[in-house]
């Protein structure tokens, strides 16, 4: 069920996604509308579970591990549930999202340095039912709209 937003919660939303701890005061500025108003919408957003949660965002120019990657992985279908449970558990792992296409799983992994990336790209392409992996290390964000 997608719940109906307006133009002024899709508003509220974007200026929230690029700062989630901008005052109420700036967004009922930028919006439009009374500082209460901005206040009521954002605890319904809250109780619809259209905004569920906030977070810490570091700053990646002062605290970044050297290397970040994506990896693309094919995965035999009956492998799938174990290589998730693998993933899960390695502190590594950033994110890992079904995807369409060529591919079944794209894995974000943050290492320490390239050699601890190799050593933990060859454990996963040695895992059962791995077929293939692809990696791309992630050079620099030039966009970033997303939370944590």
């Amino acid at each position: 069920m997608k719940p109906d937003l307006d133009e002024i919660d899709d508003k509220i939303l974007a200026l929230l996604m690029d700062n989630a701890r901008l005052p109420v005061t700036t967004i009922a500025k930028s919006v439009g509308i009374a500082r209460t108003t901005v206040i009521a919408r954002i605890a319904t957003l809250e109780k619809r579970g259209v905004i569920a949660g906030y977070g810490l965002k570091l700053n990646q120019k002062i605290v970044q591990p050297a290397v970040r990657a994506y990896v693309g992985l094919s995965v035999e279908t009956r492998y799938a549930a174990g290589l998730i449970k693998y993933l899960q558990q390695l502190p590594e792992t950033e994110t890992l999202c079904a995807v369409s296409g060529a591919i079944d799983y794209m894995l974000t992994l943050r290492c320490g340095n390239t050699e601890t990336l190799d050593k933990l790209l060859d454990q996963i392409g040695a895992l059962d039912g791995v077929r293939q992996t692809s990696t791309s290390i992630i050079l620099s964000k030039r966009i970033d709209r997303g939370a944590l």
